[in-house]
């Protein structure tokens, strides 16, 4: 099992569709996923599950299905994690369900960090939550692969679920913003992946708690929503397609600007999604991904057509991070 975390702490540049569609994806594809919810926002969850559903999930009081119920004995200081529910979406697609009431655990998730240098098995206990319940979540499941949505913050939570992951794929809008972003998430997680390491030689003996390795390994970047005039970038974004290569490579794999002169040329770009306008709204009233509308759900005409694109641009991005982060099913 490979966990895939999507990561970018710029808001807004589609990361969360970009998940919902992958997940779908992969099922379709035949392998099993799991899609891990670790944003307190939980607009994964949402976009997977009917509001009925929530209600129940999310009743007043305890969420004990939820990803809050799996961390709340951490939480309140009672014991170990409870033992995770994945929600079935499909044959082969699991939810470890997200909530808002995760932002909770931002402080104890805070404390644990340092504490963890001083050998306290109560803060490493803490610091792994997520690593431990994505690996249950996929035991429950068998799972070949599990997506991890986070938000778009450099935080405590955000920083346990990413040492959490194998690898880290960056989604990123054609725009100041999320060069930005990236030049801060570099040096960001070479931190957290040193200062992880050496809390690792201080780990609490007698022992047998499974701690993640922080492999969290860059496993390349998707360029989403750009606009398109004849199939190419608009003169607006061309600009910022060219200097996303050198920027990446600088800040993210600390090596040299590629000779390459704009990100189609760029071995490390994974795609460059188009925005599929109405297509996403039409999706998101039907309750299924853009690849999956039909004449019933409105897509008719010209929408028949962007679903088909939609479905190969998506099949082909699942093929090629599948390869680049080494995941067999």
């Amino acid at each position: 099992m490979k966990a895939i975390a999507f990561f970018n702490n710029k808001g807004g540049v589609g990361k969360t569709t970009l998940v919902y569609h992958l997940a779908w994806m992969y099922a379709e594809l035949g392998a099993s996923v799991v899609a891990a919810d670790l944003d307190p926002q939980a607009n994964l969850t949402t976009m997977f599950l009917s509001e009925d559903r929530l209600l129940e999930l999310w009743p007043e009081g305890t969420h004990e299905r939820s990803i809050l119920g799996s961390v709340a004995p951490i939480l309140r200081g009672i014991g170990d994690l409870a033992e995770p529910h994945v929600e079935e979406v499909a044959l082969n697609l699991g939810l470890v369900v997200g909530d808002l009431g995760l932002s909770r655990f931002e402080a104890r998730l805070s404390s644990a960090w340092p504490d963890c240098m001083n050998q306290d098995e109560a803060a490493f206990r803490a610091e792994s939550a997520f690593h431990r319940v994505i690996a249950r979540a996929a035991h429950q499941r068998e799972a070949d692969i599990v997506l991890v949505d986070v938000g778009p913050n450099l935080g405590a939570i955000n920083r346990a679920a990413i040492i959490a992951a194998n690898h880290v794929v960056f989604p990123l809008a054609p725009d100041l913003f999320s060069l930005q972003g990236l030049r801060n998430i570099g040096p960001t997680l070479n931190d957290w992946r040193e200062q992880w390491q050496d809390r690792l030689e201080r780990r609490p003996g007698g022992t047998d708690l499974d701690l993640p390795d922080a492999n969290m390994e860059p496993a390349g970047y998707v360029v989403m929503q750009h606009a398109v005039r004849a199939a190419r970038p608009v003169r607006a974004y061309q600009k910022w397609m060219r200097r996303i290569p050198g920027v990446y490579h600088k800040a993210i794999l600390g090596a040299e600007a590629p000779n390459v002169a704009s990100t189609e040329g760029d071995d490390e770009c994974l795609a460059t999604l188009k925005h599929y306008r109405s297509l996403l709204a039409m999706a998101q009233e039907a309750r299924k991904p853009a690849f999956f509308l039909r004449p019933a759900d409105g897509a008719i005409g010209g929408h028949l057509q962007a679903v088909q694109d939609c479905h190969e641009d998506f099949a082909a991005l699942a093929s090629a991070i599948a390869e680049r982060c080494d995941v067999i099913w």
